[in-house]
């Protein structure tokens, strides 16, 4: 035993020699930096979770967390990742661009058929608030804040409000913000199944599908720019970009550049995010206590957005005739999740009953959910905002 013990503590001695660092305060750190990088990437690959953003966040972690002599043209004060955040991340350009591109994806013509759907997506977004209450018990209000919209599960927004609030998380908002994003199958259905009825999950929408004017989507997209700025004035620039975004898809006479925002313009952009956002991946920054309650209090957000929408479709039932009743799992499609909140919402009706198409009601849930999000992040940031 004293023979392995001493043939364990000459290889860590060699370690130590070669690397120029402490074994046990930076080579194991920096090794379990490098497994969680592997893990990232793992899971953008193998289990296709977000892999546009998992896949370069996790290769950018492994990069920033390589011996100090490796990484300084990485980290450093001009290093690529550093200049990169600057130019991108720290000043939110990065996360602005991109809601041009997922506005120039979202088409609202199911919300815009059936606009009452819009107070789901309001009411799913009470996990934000209810979160910002209990991660005030444990964080500064700053970081409570930032924390608290990881439940609007959109990572855009989670990236904006952390940065603009000087958030030293950021790193770890953003890992819980994509990972629970790309978990919405698997988180979802257990707490929509837990707070409905068979009976429930069997009701069934009618969808009339009424044709939405060119007219209308046009103005659509420049109201709620000018209302959000209006009610929530730091949102306004979130929502504006996602509305000018949406504009140019509907305008009708910018085809190719709608085609380029949707696919070259967010694909750039996601890459260069994920890879950039690394640079909080460190050691330092990431192997805190604190990282473990960020994940939790991002499912906790998660899931009471969820159960939030869920509830208030059932209470809206109560005051509702039948034959006019919302299936409630609708409810949880308010999320910002889009479109795989939708599906989810979509399958367990067909499981219920193979002929229940929730789909288009699903949906238009799910895009004023993603607007709703991009409001909520506005309100937090006019509450505690600098």
């Amino acid at each position: 035993m004293d023979t392995l013990m001493d043939f364990g503590s000459k290889i860590i001695s060699i370690f130590e020699a070669v690397m120029g660092m402490d074994f046990t305060s930076e080579i194991i750190p920096m090794l379990i930096m490098w497994a969680i990088g592997g893990l990232l990437i793992y899971l953008a690959i193998a289990k296709d979770m977000e892999p546009t953003l998992l896949l370069p966040m996790g290769f950018g972690t492994i990069l920033v967390n390589l011996p100090l002599a490796l990484t300084e043209g990485v980290i450093s004060e001009h290093g690529a990742i550093e200049v990169l955040y600057n130019a991108g991340v720290a000043n939110e350009l990065f996360p602005l661009l991109l809601f041009i591109g997922i506005g120039a994806m979202i088409d609202f013509g199911p919300l815009l058929s059936n606009p009452k759907l819009m107070i789901f997506g309001a009411a799913a977004q009470f996990g934000i608030f209810f979160t910002l209450t209990v991660a005030s018990l444990f964080f500064p209000i700053n970081e409570a804040a930032s924390i608290a919209i990881i439940g609007a599960a959109d990572g855009p927004t989670s990236i904006f409000v952390a940065s603009e609030l000087g958030s030293k998380y950021i790193g770890a908002i953003i890992v819980a913000a994509y990972s629970y994003m790309a978990l919405v199958p698997i988180v979802q259905p257990p707490v929509i199944k837990l707070l409905t009825t068979k009976k429930e999950r069997k009701i069934r929408m009618k969808y009339e599908g009424k044709s939405v004017s060119k007219r209308t989507r046009i103005l659509f997209p420049i109201v709620v720019s000018v209302i959000a700025g209006v009610v929530a004035p730091q949102s306004a620039v979130l929502i504006g970009f996602l509305m000018f975004g949406n504009l140019i898809r509907e305008c009708g006479v910018l085809d190719s550049l709608s085609e380029t925002a949707q696919k070259v313009l967010a694909n750039l952009i996601t890459i260069l995010l994920g890879i950039t956002v690394a640079r909080n991946m460190n050691a330092d920054a990431f192997l805190r206590k604190e990282t473990a309650l960020i994940l939790g209090l991002g499912l906790v957000a998660f899931v009471v957005d969820t159960a939030g929408g869920v509830i208030f479709a059932k209470i809206l039932n109560i005051f509702l005739p039948e034959g006019k009743k919302f299936n409630p799992m609708i409810g949880a499609a308010g999320i910002s999740a889009f479109p795989m909140s939708s599906r989810v919402v979509h399958k367990l009706g067909l499981e219920a009953d193979n002929q229940n198409f929730l789909l288009m009601h699903a949906t238009g849930v799910n895009v004023s959910g993603q607007v709703a999000s991009v409001i909520a992040g506005g309100m937090i940031l006019n509450f505690f905002g600098n």
